[in-house]
């Protein structure tokens, strides 16, 4: 018996290609996942590992393959991870361009508990549009990881690569579990990712 289904919508940021860790650290907690990817997440992984680790195909455009299914599973929680400037912005404004952004939209407007976890460098995180894209997703309920309270700020530009290593994918799934597990359906709204001491 499975303790949930988590959603993983992946973007094109360089952490994208270590996923499996998200999926590992689900699946060793009883959880079974399947993975999304936006238009250049796939260039950054590979989706035959991961459809042999989750049993999904890596949906990335609304075309569906014969016998398989258009609607989104029963989620219990959804991580949109590593999250980019770019789809952070758009997820808060609600842009729905490709089928992962879509698919983030609904799955939102579910109520579905949902952990963002953005890679992004200290340059863009200072712009107003994306400190603006934050504060409304987490208005709306959503966990954002992002600053000293969650052990995840931006880094510097150009650091990219040395702060991939770090990435906290357990942290995500951890956040993630503990929110689907915690959830009620007419809560307040405001976004709690502070884990249980």
């Amino acid at each position: 018996m499975t303790a949930g289904h988590l959603q993983i919508v992946v973007c094109g940021a360089g952490p994208a290609t270590d996923v499996t860790q998200l999926v590992r650290a689900a699946q060793e907690q009883a959880w079974t996942a399947a993975v999304t990817a936006t238009p250049s997440a796939m260039d950054f992984i590979d989706p035959q590992p991961l459809e042999s680790l989750t049993g999904h195909p890596v949906r990335s455009t609304y075309q569906s393959s014969p016998g398989t299914r258009r609607s989104l599973p029963a989620t219990d929680a959804l991580v949109i991870a590593p999250a980019t400037y770019n789809s952070i912005n758009k997820v808060a404004l609600g842009l729905a361009d490709n089928y992962a952004m879509t698919s983030v939209a609904e799955l939102i407007g579910r109520q579905v508990p949902t952990v963002i976890v953005p890679f992004v460098n200290a340059a863009l995180a200072a712009r107003a549009p994306f400190r603006h894209a934050v504060a409304s997703l987490r208005d709306e309920g959503v966990c954002v990881l992002l600053g000293p309270d969650d052990q995840w700020e931006p880094h510097p530009p150009g650091s990219g690569n040395e702060r991939q290593k770090a990435f906290p994918w357990t942290v995500a799934f951890d956040t993630a579990a503990r929110l689907a597990h915690e959830y009620r359906p007419a809560s307040s709204g405001a976004s709690d990712c502070e884990r249980s001491p």
